[in-house]
């Protein structure tokens, strides 16, 4: 067996579409080759305002190459690609440092579930603006009082004469000031869970403000979203009314696929750290067995994730398993800028990626589900432990 060395690239097994698939060598080259505008970066699921531009061009180039939407079925345009092409493709677009699409919430998150509960006119109007990058979304589903236990959202819909009007106020809405549309979640009825309803809402409908946050560490990634009165068409409503958590439901998982570009971003990081910590003569005994660890942990999580996507089953616990397990060795890798930046971590995060990725790093734990919630999910799930008491 190789033996596993710092600075080695992790692979995966390259299963690919029937139809005369690119190999790993293939995507490698293309990504390689291709043209990149101008600004564009690696910048994560979520562009900022100066990346849409450059993302949006970036997109387009990969939708004209039938590099986008691979998971969609061939009549909306994509290629039915197997679970491990997807990761393959966006393991390969890590290590080129591009981002593999606009953003997750078209391709990723509202393109399925209109293909499966939309209608005919929702499929005719989205779908290709989506797989071109025409059209940015954004989802408008956590609230203020409403994250975690996102059933317990107070986002009203009333029914009008001619639609819906829509009342509430949403937030860490991802993207939400530069989106064309956004996919809501409200309340059209008392109950909990059934009293949900999903609607298309065009973030240019009278009565939306758009408020960003600012980030600790510069960025405005998050936005506020307020609704006030704002009026929508009948046929803005997704499936049937009471539908909404069904649909939500079926929207989570996506990221789970490219937990294996987490590894690609933390292995590079973790060899930036070393080689800074040899430059500036602070790599002593105690940090270098915290660097050890950490190296071994990120292999580990690397092969775990491998064995979860060959498999093809993106509910399985073992994605709950490496969601917590990676955002925590994100947090803990990013925490190891500070015993090897000293003082200097206190610098402005605009001037040093190690202060920026350290700042972030507890983001990690929080978004795409917290810790604390992904713990609850395998304790009552997978270990049968009793539930929480509320």
């Amino acid at each position: 067996m190789r033996r596993l060395r710092q600075g080695d690239e992790p692979e995966i097994a390259t299963t690919s579409p029937a139809a005369a698939p690119p190999t790993r060598d293939d995507l490698r080259a293309f990504l390689r080759a291709a043209p990149k505008p101008e600004g564009l970066r690696n910048y994560g699921p979520t562009p900022t305002a100066a990346d849409v531009e450059p993302a949006r061009q970036w997109h387009a180039y990969l939708a004209a190459h039938g590099y986008t939407c691979l998971h969609w079925p061939r009549e909306f345009g994509g290629i039915d690609a197997p679970v491990t092409f997807q990761a393959m493709f966006a393991e390969e677009c890590a290590y080129a440092d591009v981002p593999r699409q606009f953003s997750i919430f078209g391709p990723d998150l509202v393109g399925p579930v209109l293909i499966k509960y939309g209608s005919d006119e929702h499929k005719a109007t989205y779908l290709e603006p989506i797989r071109t990058g025409a059209h940015i979304w954004c989802q408008l589903f956590s609230e203020p009082e409403a994250g975690s236990d996102l059933a317990s959202l107070r986002t009203r819909a009333n029914p009008t004469a001619t639609g819906w009007r829509i009342d509430g106020q949403k937030v860490w809405s991802s993207g939400a000031a530069d989106a064309d549309l956004g996919i809501l979640l409200a309340r059209t009825d008392s109950d909990k869970h059934h009293g949900l309803s999903m609607f298309v809402v065009p973030m240019s409908t009278p009565g939306i403000t758009v408020r960003p946050l600012r980030q600790i560490d510069g960025e405005s990634k998050f936005n506020e979203v307020f609704l006030d009165a704002v009026e929508l068409p009948a046929d803005a409503l997704v499936g049937r009314p009471g539908q909404g958590w069904e649909l939500a439901l079926a929207m989570l998982g996506r990221e789970r696929l490219t937990l294996g570009t987490h590894a690609v971003a933390m292995f590079r990081r973790h060899h930036a750290l070393v080689a800074a910590a040899h430059e500036r003569g602070v790599l002593d005994a105690v940090l270098g067995r915290s660097m050890t660890r950490l190296w071994a942990r990120m292999w580990l999580l690397r092969y775990t994730w491998q064995r979860a996507v060959e498999r093809g089953d993106l509910t399985s616990p073992e994605f709950s398993v490496l969601k917590l397990v990676t955002s925590e060795t994100d947090r803990d890798l990013s925490d190891l800028a500070t015993d090897v930046l000293g003082v200097e971590a206190c610098t402005d995060p605009e001037d040093d990626e190690f202060v920026r990725h350290m700042l972030v790093g507890r983001a990690q734990t929080i978004l795409g589900g917290t810790s604390e919630i992904q713990r609850n999910i395998l304790a009552e799930r997978v270990l049968g432990l009793p539930k929480e008491p509320h």
